[in-house]
């Protein structure tokens, strides 16, 4: 298949399980198609060869199935067309309660033992209008779905009312000694609705975390243009603008702060709730909040490019995918409504041939008919996912894939690469060891020529001490890296080096292994330099452990998960490093080449792995992953392989991706058994005649609502480095 192209188009007509299950099956029927559709979304995510198949093809297909689709909007227009269908059910259940008022009331009078009868004309007259105008959705979802090739809930509630509703106008028309049952049917359709309206109601607050997301923005920016400055939508904004933040207010796009001073609150970027203080140079982030101070900014990104942007696709994405355990419930959604209108007309065959009348055996096929509504199963994963990865977003945890957070509640193993993940990343140098016939300037200077070659963070690092020491290294254009080693160049026809210990050892340079060896048990990394095959000296460096990788490691291991450290370091250093980490197990001298074959030897045990890094030579190991973690400060190579992104540069996000990642399916379980339990439970009372086909239709209404309601307590999880609150950033 050639690369092929993302879409994601938002779906109407769907009302449960069976409709996505159904839908998902028509587009990956067409020429290269990969389609997942989201009940909990109403979204369609779509990969397809645009050479063989087209726009046009895909939405025939979905109208073909009984559905709509149209291109997603934005998100404030998604939200007002959701509005305004969500008022026109409002208006059809309320004019569907006023109608079938009077007939609830009569069949509750009869339980208290007054018999106080409608006129049949009057009671036809009420239960009418409720039957084909605020019920017909149920009805022209029933047709789509038949002539789609399925059926839906549509169908067992149309089939279901249709039947009560028919039986009652044969015995008004025909005269016959039965009673009529004008309110059951109008009863079943008003409950129905309630239940649509609740559940609606309770989706659109399972996505709230997005929308507190895109409400964070501003919608107005103070921009500077030829010397002016003046009001300016945010959308209007280019890279480069100067624009001023005042104190209150929330930056406008991602930008580099060119003057002033102040502390911003990033909880929305990282959920840190301490402010970050800015100065000249510092970045900024778009809907962060300024709590003090004028600042000055340049824009560098804007639009679609900004962090805020990149987190809002990230939530969508992650809201729109599909975990494995949702695979169970698509697979019985498939067979369940037709094997449930056969249990109806085996009940109504029974119950005939029994001798109980046609009525009696009419009447329970239609609460077997009723009670059996798929929702309830279809809604259990979506919902819960959804609410899942927009609270991980609100505490600094990206998620790209619903499957990535499921499968990280059953990790065994988490492999943790040292530098940059467990330390800070921003080694700083501590000790200038020359020879003693070379000068401590001389030793720095030849370091830093050949430091220029290499972008890993020890020469960064002695970079940055050379320029605080008025270093100007000598340029050269003859360098070479040796992977994993060190640096070679040659300059003036001399033959440099700078790396390791054991590299230099293995050029054929002597060192003192004891002095070094000091140095490394104090947790510090030591580069040799030599000229000519004399050592020219050494200089160390210090990488600080972040604050929090003791408590973070401290609480993986009481979560029953077994941490190795992974570092390119000698022995010595990473077990100082390790200690310090509060690790017992970890593994030396790894070259960034093998992090990967490490990886794969603990997957080869069996074991559920999952891997944390920041750099670009750990990308294959993090590809290489069940679940991956890459810190934000790292490279984009790696934030690109793994599955999610930890905004807070911090190990105990990890600890928490897989707290949520075990509440989730937590509830994903809780959910599925209520639903399983419901028709398990119900669909035989409802055969042998112990449920009333009004109880049934209230069950069902709040089957789907139960599980919703039970999803939306996920919003209680809690990080458990800080309390995040689940209340927006202010401004």
């Amino acid at each position: 298949m050639a690369t092929p192209t993302h879409i994601d188009l938002q779906i109407t007509g769907m009302h449960c399980a069976s409709c996505s299950a159904r839908l998902e099956k028509v587009l990956n029927q067409l020429p290269e198609v990969a389609a997942t559709v989201n009940i909990a979304t109403e979204k369609a995510h779509i990969a397809y060869n645009p050479r063989q198949t087209s726009l046009a093809d895909l939405t025939k297909a979905i109208q073909g199935a009984g559905f709509d689709a149209h291109p997603l909007r934005d998100f404030a227009a998604e939200k007002q067309a959701r509005a305004a269908a969500y008022r026109q059910e409002q208006i059809q259940f309320l004019i569907a309660v006023l109608l079938t008022l009077p007939l609830l009331a009569e069949m509750l009078l009869m339980f208290v033992g007054i018999h106080a009868m409608l006129p049949g004309w009057l009671q036809w007259l009420l239960a009418t209008p409720v039957q084909f105008w605020s019920g017909r959705r149920f009805y022209t979802g029933s047709w789509s779905s038949l002539r789609g090739g399925g059926a839906n809930m549509d169908v067992l509630v149309a089939l279901g009312t249709s039947a009560a509703y028919l039986l009652s106008c044969a015995v008004l028309l025909f005269k016959l000694d039965q009673p009529v049952y004008f309110e059951a049917s109008a009863t079943l359709i008003t409950l129905v609705l309630l239940g649509k309206l609740l559940e609606a109601r309770a989706k659109g607050k399972a996505s709230s975390a997005l929308e507190a997301l895109i409400n964070l923005q501003p919608k107005m920016a103070h921009v500077e243009r030829d010397g002016v400055m003046q009001e300016l939508a945010v959308e209007q904004m280019q890279v480069d603008d100067v624009f001023l933040v005042r104190p209150g207010e929330s930056v406008p796009v991602d930008g580099i702060v060119l003057e002033g001073a102040s502390s911003l609150d990033e909880a929305m970027l990282t959920g840190e709730s301490i402010p970050q203080g800015k100065q000249p140079g510092d970045k900024v982030y778009a809907a962060t909040f300024n709590q003090h101070g004028l600042l000055k900014c340049r824009a560098l990104a804007v639009g679609s490019h900004t962090q805020l942007a990149a987190i809002i696709r990230l939530v969508e994405q992650a809201q729109g995918s599909k975990a494995a355990i949702q695979k169970l419930a698509d697979q019985i959604s498939a067979v369940f409504v037709p094997a449930v209108v056969v249990i109806a007309l085996l009940t109504f065959a029974a119950w005939w041939m029994a001798g109980s009348g046609f009525a009696t055996a009419l009447i329970n096929a239609v609460a077997v008919l009723v009670i059996s509504c798929p929702c309830a199963l279809g809604l259990a994963t979506p919902t819960a996912l959804v609410v899942a990865t927009g609270r991980a977003a609100q505490a600094g945890i990206l998620v790209k894939d619903a499957a990535a957070l499921e499968r990280a509640h059953k990790l065994s193993v988490l492999v943790v690469d040292k530098t940059g993940t467990l330390t800070i990343g921003k080694p700083d140098v501590t000790d200038l060891l020359p020879m003693p016939d070379v000068a401590e300037i001389e030793l720095l200077q030849t370091a830093a020529m050949l430091a220029q070659g290499s972008t890993h963070p020890l020469s960064r690092a002695l970079l940055d001490y050379a320029q605080s020491r008025l270093v100007t290294p000598e340029q050269s254009a003859n360098i070479s890296e040796i992977s994993g080693h060190g640096l070679r160049a040659e300059v003036d026809g001399k033959h440099y080096l700078l790396g390791s210990p054991g590299f230099a050892i293995s050029e054929g340079i002597t060192v003192d292994e004891r002095q070094i060896l000091g140095l490394q048990q104090q947790g510090k990394s030591v580069i040799a330099i030599a000229c000519d095959g004399k050592l020219l000296g050494y200089i160390a460096f210090a990488d600080q452990l972040r604050a929090s990788s003791r408590a973070a490691v401290a609480q993986l291991a009481a979560m029953g998960i077994r941490v190795v450290m992974l570092s390119g370091d000698n022995q010595a250093t990473a077990q100082a490093i390790a200690q310090q980490a509060g690790i017992t197990e970890f593994r030396a001298e790894v070259l960034p080449q093998d992090k990967a074959a490490q990886v794969q030897s603990f997957k080869a045990e069996g074991q559920l792995i999952g891997m944390v890094g920041d750099g670009i030579n750990d990308a294959p190991a993090l590809a290489a992953a069940d679940v991956s973690f890459a810190m934000r400060s790292g490279s984009d190579i790696a934030i690109e392989a793994a599955d999610i992104t930890l905004m807070r540069n911090d190990l105990m996000s990890v600890a928490d991706a897989i707290s949520l990642s075990r509440a989730s399916l937590k509830k994903i379980r809780q959910n599925l058994f209520f639903a399983f339990a419901y028709n398990v439970l119900g669909i035989p009372l409802a055969a042998l005649g112990m449920l009333n086909p009004v109880i049934a239709g209230a069950a069902m209404a709040m089957s789907s609502v139960s599980v919703v309601s039970n999803a939306l307590l996920l919003k209680r999880w809690r990080s458990g480095n800080l309390l995040i609150s689940s209340q927006s950033t202010p401004g």
